[in-house]
């Protein structure tokens, strides 16, 4: 799936493709709006992207001392930049993971 591929199904669906793993539910979910859903998804993924996603959803929710618990865990540092162009990086490296 690619980048553009996976934006059209958050724009187009109400729920995400049921072949959609995990981590990329949680994105999807994260993109949409639904924060309490797609961490409830994040929080059974134990790999470091999983806390990656996890970090930028504590981001997102303001809880940063959080997030900074689960950037390190993801062996990341909180960057500056908007939530959503963070999001942007991980969909993508989630993606070029399969």
């Amino acid at each position: 799936m690619t980048t553009e591929d996976f934006m059209q199904s958050v724009a187009g669906n109400a729920t995400p493709p049921a072949a959609l793993p995990p981590i990329q539910q949680s994105l999807w979910w994260a993109i949409k709006g639904n924060w309490s859903r797609a961490h409830t998804l994040v929080q059974g993924i134990p790999e470091e992207t999983g806390s990656w996603v996890h970090a930028n959803l504590h981001r997102e929710e303001g809880d940063l001392a959080n997030a900074q618990y689960w950037y390190a865990r993801a062996n990341r540092h909180m960057p500056a930049n908007a939530i959503e162009e963070e999001r942007e990086t991980i969909l993508a490296a989630v993606l070029a993971e399969g």
